[in-house]
């Protein structure tokens, strides 16, 4: 009986000691939150968009051009996500793939600014998923250097004297 208890009570030591792991939603769960992020997205409503990033979010963004690199936490991302609407840039849903942590989407990423350079192009993502929030996301461009080029164009520096006196 003794050892019985001694045994129960290990266990109930090493359970508390665990980390905690985050049950894993369906793919169906998280493909709704991904559609959810694109029609904030398209809303231009970033109060909402905010709230599908985890608090520790990483997004990565690949080329290189000013908006380049890895974003962490909210506050940056979101940031990020200002300056894309300052651009005009538009994303439109075409496919998207998921299970139990992962969804991946294809869309066609636009801009349409008159007198000026645009980009059109397709873009997949990959979404990690946590708790119904965005952990991580992963871009990848069809043409990154249409990418490039637009997002230099958007998002110029300013001249080398200004940047240093920041």
């Amino acid at each position: 009986m003794r050892t019985c208890s001694l045994a129960r009570a290990s266990l109930f030591s090493i359970a508390l000691m665990a980390p905690v792991v985050s049950s894993a939603a369906s793919p169906e769960e998280n493909r709704e939150v991904i559609k959810a992020y694109y029609a904030a997205y398209a809303a231009g409503d970033m109060d909402r968009l905010a709230t599908f990033f985890a608090d520790d979010i990483e997004w990565h963004i690949p080329g290189h051009h000013p908006l380049a690199g890895t974003k962490r936490g909210k506050q940056e991302v979101s940031a990020f996500f200002g300056q894309l609407g300052k651009g005009g840039f538009r994303a439109e849903l075409i496919a998207l793939m998921a299970d139990e942590s992962w969804v991946i989407d294809m869309h066609r990423g636009w801009s349409n600014r008159e007198g000026l350079d645009n980009v059109d192009t397709i873009w997949v993502l990959a979404f990690r998923i946590e708790d119904g929030k965005i952990r991580e996301a992963r871009n990848f461009a069809f043409d990154q250097s249409a990418a490039d080029r637009f997002f230099w164009q958007a998002y110029p520096m300013k001249p080398l004297p200004d940047r240093l006196m920041e």
